[in-house]
C-alpha cells in the first residue's frame, strides 16, 4: 500500500506542475474542473483494474487499456514537470546568487515564466500525440524488414533460400480483426520458402487465440511453417487453481500450433531438403537468463552434425550470449524476440534506440559475431502497454545467400 500511495503522489505532483502550464493559456474554470476529474478518473481507473482484475486471467485487455490511458496522461506531465522544475531550481538560484552578491539588475524578463509554462505545455503535446497515435495505429503499423545474408557455408541448392520470421504475437492483446487479416496477407505476400514462428503465441491462456486461429491458418509457406514457445506460453503469469489445471492449459497451448498448422518445435531438430542438399533446422524452449530456463541445445542437436549449417530458433535474445554463440557447434543465423523493442523508441537512419538496449544487448535487428548472426524479432503483437511508439510490429523477411570467393 505505501508504493501506491508514493505513486500517487507523484503523479499529483505532476499534475500540479501541467495545472501550471494550463493556467497560462485559460483562467476557465470549467477547464480546470475538466482537466482534474479527467486526471482523477484516468489514475482511479487503473488503481480499480489493478486491485480488480481477475487473477486467474493474468494480463487482461482492460487492465493493459487502464495502462496505456495512464501512460498518456503522465506522459506529457512529465515533460512540462521537467520544463518548470527546472525553471523553478534556476528561480531558486537566482534569488540566492541575488542576496549574497546584492544584485540589484531589473528582471529583463518579467514574463519569463509564463512563455516556459507555454513551452512546457507546447512540448507536452509532442510525447501526448505519439502516445494517442501508438494506441490508436501504431500498434498494427507493420513493418515488413527485409535482410540478406550471406555465408561461405551455405549449400548451393539454398541459394536464395527466403525465410519469414515473426514472434511475440500475444493474441489476447488483439482487438481489430481487420488489422490481424492485414498483417496475415503482408505475410504470405512475401512468398518465403518457410515461416518462423519464435515464441509467445498468448499472453496468458490457450482460449486468447479462439478467435484467431481461423486468420493464422490462412498462413503459407512452399517448405513449411516451424514454431517454438515463448515465456508466456507457459502459463506462469497466471494464477492457477491447481496444478493440473495450469499443466492442461500449456497442453492447450501447444495444441494450437498444429491448427494453425505449425509444427511445434520443442527441443528438437529437422532437416529441410532441396535437391541434394539439406539445411539443419533447430527449435529450443524458452530460455533466458531471466525467465524460464526451458531450452536444451544439447537435446535439440543430438540428432545433427556439426558440418550442417543450422538456423536456430531459440525466443529470448538473452539465449545467444549465454550459451549460443560461445558452442563449439556454428549455429550460421538465430532467430528470437521477446523484448518487442520494449514497443516504445526511436528508429531513424542514424540512431537506433531503446530503453529496453539497457537490459538486452540484442533488442532489434541484425546482430552479428565471427560469423554467427542473430535476428531480434520486434514482435508482431503488442503487451502491456496497449500500443508501439517508435518501434513498429514487425514482419521479418530474410534471404540467404552463398558467399562469392
Amino acid at each position: 500500500m505505501f508504493r501506491w500511495i508514493i505513486f500517487t503522489i507523484v503523479i499529483l505532483c505532476l499534475d500540479y506542475y501541467a495545472f501550471q502550464s494550463i493556467k497560462t493559456v485559460t483562467n476557465k474554470k470549467t477547464v480546470f474542473v475538466i482537466y482534474w476529474l479527467l486526471s482523477i478518473t484516468v489514475l482511479l481507473n487503473l488503481f480499480y483494474n489493478l486491485f480488480t482484475f481477475n487473477d486467474s486471467r493474468g494480463l487482461t485487455q482492460p487492465l493493459m487499456l487502464a495502462f496505456g490511458l495512464e501512460i498518456l496522461s503522465v506522459t506529457p506531465k512529465f515533460i512540462a514537470f521537467i520544463v518548470l522544475f527546472s525553471e523553478d531550481v534556476f528561480r531558486v538560484v537566482k534569488s540566492t546568487l541575488n542576496f549574497f552578491f546584492k544584485n540589484s539588475e531589473p528582471d529583463l524578463f518579467p514574463n519569463r515564466r509564463a512563455f516556459v509554462s507555454k513551452m512546457a505545455l507546447g512540448l507536452a503535446a509532442i510525447p501526448f500525440g505519439s502516445v494517442l497515435y501508438g494506441m490508436i495505429l501504431g500498434k498494427y503499423n507493420y513493418q515488413i524488414l527485409n535482410h540478406t545474408l550471406y555465408f561461405d557455408d551455405l549449400p548451393e541448392a539454398f541459394n536464395g533460400f527466403k525465410l519469414t520470421h515473426i514472434s511475440d504475437i500475444h493474441s489476447g492483446s488483439f482487438d481489430d480483426e481487420d488489422k490481424i487479416a492485414y498483417g496475415i496477407d503482408l505475410i504470405n505476400e512475401q512468398e518465403s520458402d518457410v515461416i518462423l514462428f519464435t515464441g509467445d503465441i498468448v499472453n496468458n491462456t490457450a482460449d486468447e487465440m479462439d478467435d484467431w486461429i481461423p486468420y493464422f491458418k490462412k498462413l503459407k509457406a512452399k517448405e513449411g511453417k516451424y514454431s517454438v514457445l515463448g515465456n508466456h506460453d507457459y502459463g506462469e503469469y497466471t494464477r492457477w487453481k491447481t496444478i493440473e489445471e495450469k499443466a492442461q492449459n500449456f497442453q492447450a497451448i501447444k495444441d494450437i500450433h498444429p491448427k494453425i498448422g505449425f509444427n511445434l518445435m520443442l527441443n528438437e531438430s529437422v532437416y529441410i531438403e532441396k535437391e541434394t542438399d539439406k539445411i539443419a533446422l533447430i527449435g529450443v524452449e524458452n530460455w533466458g537468463t531471466r525467465f524460464k530456463k526451458a531450452g536444451d541445445l544439447k537435446k535439440a542437436t543430438d540428432k545433427i552434425n556439426k558440418k550442417d549449417f543450422k538456423i536456430l530458433m531459440s525466443h529470448d535474445p538473452s539465449h545467444w550470449d549465454a550459451e549460443v554463440k560461445k558452442s563449439e557447434t556454428n549455429y550460421h543465423l538465430t532467430l528470437s524476440g521477446h523484448t518487442h523493442g520494449m514497443q516504445f523508441g526511436i528508429e531513424i537512419p542514424g540512431l537506433k534506440w531503446s530503453p529496453v538496449q539497457y537490459v538486452y544487448k540484442q533488442w532489434a535487428g541484425i546482430y552479428e559475431s565471427l560469423g554467427r548472426y542473430i535476428n531480434v524479432n520486434r514482435g508482431f503483437g503488442f503487451l502491456a502497454f496497449p500500443g508501439r511508439v517508435g518501434i513498429w510490429p514487425e514482419i521479418t523477411v530474410i534471404t540467404l545467400k552463398k558467399q562469392k570467393s
